[in-house]
């Protein structure tokens, strides 16, 4: 018997529920919730590089943090590696399918944070004043700083 695209949906969310501790889901999650990996997944959306150049262009990533990132991501398929027989080897890296199909969610989470980044700026202030840690606001009240638009008006 053949299940219905609704029953298959419904099947996979009895399987996979990332609030459970144990889900495989809520591992991955918090694999791709690093910030070492969206950061490895952005550079990575730009074609294939070197260890070297990621190194490089992930600013602050250690050769071992990077390293144990690009492991994770070749492990849960996200990232393929590609060594090429020469001296010294080199070995590239670029993103699987399955790496790409995540990029939209990584773009949308950096386009959202970059968006709102006034009005988190903000609310630290707010927050650390009330808190007594720091002397006052800035000169701009609530409701002066303008933040972007964003996309995620459905959320």
């Amino acid at each position: 018997m053949s299940l219905t695209a609704e029953q298959k949906h419904l099947q996979h969310r009895a399987t996979y529920n990332a609030a459970l501790e144990h889900c495989p889901a809520r591992q991955l999650l918090e694999t791709i919730s690093s910030k070492w990996v969206t950061l490895v997944l952005l550079e990575l959306a730009e074609g294939p590089r070197r260890h070297s150049e990621l190194r490089r262009r992930v600013a602050g990533a250690s050769q071992k943090m990077l390293t144990s990132t690009l492991r994770s991501l070749e492990r849960d398929g996200l990232v393929l590696r590609h060594v090429t027989a020469s001296v010294p080897v080199r070995t590239d890296y670029e993103l699987s399918p399955l790496g790409r199909s995540l990029l939209g969610v990584v773009y949308g989470l950096k386009d959202w944070a970059e968006a709102s980044m006034p009005a988190v700026e903000l609310a630290r202030l707010e927050h650390d004043h009330v808190a007594g840690e720091t002397p006052g606001l800035p000169e701009a009240a609530p409701g002066k700083i303008e933040t972007k638009r964003n996309n995620f008006s459905h959320i």
